[in-house]
Parts: C-alpha cells; sequence; structure tokens
C-alpha cells in the first residue's frame, strides 16, 4: 500500500480485511471485576469514577489525560470523549463502566498504532489519502464518494489531527455496529423507522 511500511495486502494491527461494512476487530469485550492489584488502568478510571463507579465525557476527558493515552498527540476534546461514550453506551446511561473503559482502552490503543504508522515524522497529523488507506486498511469497503465525505468532515486545511481521526474511527465503528444489529440477512441492506434513526445519529 502506498506511503504505509507494511506488504500489500497486509492489515494493520486489530483490523480484519474483508469484513462486509467496516468490521473492525481492534477491540474486544471484558468482564469481571477488577481491583488495582489485578489492573493498573482501574487506577486512572477509580480516581475519576464517581459514587456509582462511571465516568461521564468530563471525567472521561480527564481520564483519558491522565493516562497519557494520547502521548505526545492532541488530547481528545470534549466532543470526542461524547462520541466515545455514545459507541459503548449500551445502556443509555450517557456514562461508561470500567469494563467499557477497557474496551475504549484496546480501541483507542490499536487506532493509536494505526495512526503512528502513517504519522511518521511525528507531526500529529496525516494527509488527506493516508487517512482513506488506514480506513481501507482496517477493513472498511466504502464508495469513493463515502470517503470524499469522511475526509472533508474530519480535516483541518488538508490535514487530520489525531483526535479528530479517533473521532472518524469512533463514529465508523459505531454506526456500522448499528447497521449490523438491523441486518439480519447480512445483505448490507437495511429498512429504518425513522426514529430509529434519529435515535442513533443524534446518540453518536
Amino acid at each position: 500500500m502506498p506511503g504505509m511500511p507494511m506488504a500489500i495486502g497486509q492489515p494493520m494491527p486489530g483490523a480484519v480485511p474483508n469484513m462486509p461494512y467496516g468490521a473492525y476487530s481492534g477491540y474486544s469485550a471484558y468482564s469481571g471485576t477488577y481491583s488495582a492489584a489485578a489492573d493498573p488502568m482501574w487506577t486512572y478510571f477509580s480516581t475519576i469514577a464517581g459514587q456509582d463507579g462511571k465516568v461521564d465525557a468530563e471525567e472521561l476527558q480527564r481520564c483519558l489525560l491522565q493516562s497519557g493515552i494520547s502521548g505526545t498527540y492532541s488530547s481528545f476534546t470534549l466532543e470526542t470523549c461524547r462520541v466515545m461514550i455514545s459507541m459503548l453506551d449500551r445502556d443509555y446511561t450517557g456514562k461508561m463502566g470500567f469494563n467499557e473503559f477497557k474496551e475504549l482502552w484496546a480501541a483507542l490503543s490499536a487506532w493509536k498504532q494505526n495512526f503512528m504508522m502513517i504519522d511518521r515524522d511525528r507531526s500529529g497529523t496525516v494527509e488527506l489519502h493516508e487517512l482513506t488507506q488506514v480506513i481501507a486498511a482496517m477493513g472498511y469497503r466504502l464508495s469513493p464518494q463515502t470517503l470524499t465525505a469522511i475526509v472533508k468532515r474530519y480535516s483541518k486545511n488538508g490535514r487530520i489531527f489525531f483526535d479528530d481521526y479517533v473521532a472518524c474511527c469512533v463514529k465508523l465503528r459505531a454506526l456500522t455496529d448499528f447497521f449490523r444489529r438491523r441486518d439480519n440477512m447480512q445483505q448490507g441492506v437495511v429498512n429504518f423507522v425513522y426514529d430509529d434513526f434519529l435515535q442513533c445519529i443524534m446518540a453518536i
């Protein structure tokens, strides 16, 4: 693949090629209970989570900042943290528990690794054609028109910053999951009820 340090056809870490409409496996589900002794990430989460053991968007933003997962890249905006929560908010509470945080962390780690592979000059941004390469490498099969719309939405002066790249990945995954749950025949075609469609779009 031009501009990428890997052989043609070799998937990026966490990607599954040739999956229907954007299946992405750079994350996994977690279950069970956690303690500081069992998992070092519990420290980041527990210091921010409230009495209910969950975090909202502002708390998640602080949690990710303290964790240092962004590294030298731009930290996550509040809006990106909102869409992160909505991606995994299966009970529609507007908050994220530790299991969801673990799932998010796995996805973020894979997305960051992909970003770093194309941001070879460590500028903190990637070019437009590189974003389309990453999207394709993650297994999404999108039309040129859809790719153009994505690039226009997430680029600034011809460059895509890390925060916007993550927001793009989150939306792609969340919308794909929403679609696939309703595509019972796995044919790539779904009939939406208007209210159901609005609930999905407005939540993300």
